[in-house]
């Protein structure tokens, strides 16, 4: 039997919330049904995902569907996701 003590690169699961839906589900298929579940349920048609999803990011769609981002980031974390977030914006 074979034990591994440390996780791959592979296994390695990240969200940048900088990158756009498109090239975080194009990385992670699994990802899209998860964001469908938590009220993104465009995203699982094709036609949503490569368009409007080649711009948008999490938290910019997160504002729009009126979803909590910490909710979102909670439950990328519960499924063995790590989430990096941007750095806060500075008020102008």
């Amino acid at each position: 039997m074979i034990r591994y003590d440390k996780e791959s690169e592979m296994d390695k699961k990240t969200i940048d919330l900088q990158k756009t839906v498109h090239a975080l589900c194009s990385a992670d298929p699994e990802l899209a049904p998860l964001l469908a579940e938590l009220g993104f349920t465009e995203i699982v048609k094709p036609i949503m995902l490569n368009t409007v999803g080649k711009v948008m990011t999490l938290p910019k769609g997160a504002a729009m569907r009126g979803i909590a981002l910490p909710t979102i980031i909670r439950t990328l974390e519960s499924h063995g996701y790590t989430v990096i977030e941007a750095p806060q914006e500075e008020k102008k």
